[in-house]
């Protein structure tokens, strides 16, 4: 197999043989520049059979990695190791690339390779929803200048209800393993942690404004289902728990004022976001565990302090019923408002 690919990307597989196809074959669509690695996450149908039959049909692009069951972080995790790519990105074995726009990105890669490359690619994506709304372009485009190699100081204001993603981001491959992230295994919302945790080691970037990602949104058993928040509530206050600890933010804004401002921001709506979830759950352990976090985030320091007392995460974390059912009312409202899910 050719050993000096392009872009890698990572397939997490999991009982995925009813829509796994769809997904494979638009990254084909990349030719020899991309290398695929499907991770077999321990499945029960014939996932691991379609990868291996990927794999025979395409060996100078598809490998295929059986595990025992680890979850999707794990899968990610593997995908790092695994990787020969310049660059690396995670598309789930629902969601899907658009071709023209894969093969542009692709161009774009290839023309940055020369002139020394990026640390970080961003584009957009696309929420397809499966009630029938119409698509969402989730777009940066107030955010990065388009097309030119840029560094933090010149990007302009994240809206507050705009963050990088799993779905946007096309990391350069050293970056994310000089960053020595490893994901914890069996744990929902992790790719915020992948996104954030490498964010630190980044000095220049690229901006496309491309639809590339197509984001499946209502498919029955979606980590980012309503029923799935209730229940794994506590994954999410890990990984927000695991962001803070990621980075020293207020160092950061003072060596580089604008990616420390972005990472505050990021930060302020992982463990905001850790709040509803416990909050939606509605248990009294689910409150006690709001309480721990902020707990250990308080004793951190004077940065962790401003974050319970002073931002929207400690709003969100008012004790008591009222507390709560704000909290919960302004979810639901963003929810509405954002059309996320």
């Amino acid at each position: 197999m050719n050993t000096t690919k392009l872009l890698t990307v990572t397939v997490p597989c999991y009982n995925s043989e009813a829509f796994m196809d769809h997904c494979l074959d638009t990254l084909l669509t990349g030719g020899d520049r991309v290398e695929i690695i499907i991770i077999d996450d321990g499945s029960k149908d014939r996932t691991g059979e379609i990868a291996d039959r990927y794999a025979a049909e395409h060996p100078d692009i598809v490998r295929v990695i059986h595990q025992e069951n680890g979850g999707h972080g794990e899968g990610i995790n593997q995908g790092v190791r695994h990787a020969t790519g310049r660059y690396f990105k995670v598309v789930d074995s629902d969601d899907w690339v658009d071709p023209a726009s894969f093969k542009r990105v692709l161009d774009k890669l290839e023309s940055l390779e020369r002139i020394g490359g990026v640390d970080l690619m961003i584009c957009n994506y696309v929420y397809t929803y499966q009630d029938g709304r119409p698509n969402q372009v989730i777009t940066y485009a107030n955010v990065f200048p388009e097309g030119r190699i840029i560094g933090w100081g010149d990007t302009r204001h994240f809206a507050i209800n705009q963050y990088l993603t799993l779905h946007s981001a096309i990391y350069n491959t050293q970056v994310i393993r000089d960053s020595a992230i490893d994901l914890p295994k069996h744990t929902f919302f992790e790719d915020n942690l992948f996104i954030y945790a490498p964010l630190r080691l980044t000095k220049t970037l690229c901006y496309l404004d491309e639809n590339l990602y197509q984001y499946l949104i209502g498919r029955e058993g979606q980590s980012v289902s309503d029923a799935s928040m209730k229940k794994n509530y506590k994954h999410q206050i890990l990984v927000a728990t695991r962001i803070f600890d990621a980075a020293n933010v207020s160092a950061i804004k003072r060596y580089n004022p604008k990616l420390g401002r972005y990472m505050h921001h990021e930060v302020t709506m992982m463990l905001a976001m850790a709040a509803a979830f416990a909050r939606i759950n509605g248990s009294e352990q689910a409150e006690r565990d709001v309480k721990e976090m902020w707990d250990h985030i308080k004793n951190s320091g004077p940065y962790g302090r401003r974050l319970r007392y002073a931002s929207l995460a400690g709003a969100a974390s008012i004790p008591g019923k009222l507390g709560r059912k704000g909290c919960v009312t302004g979810f639901r409202l963003a929810h509405k408002i954002v059309g996320f899910n």
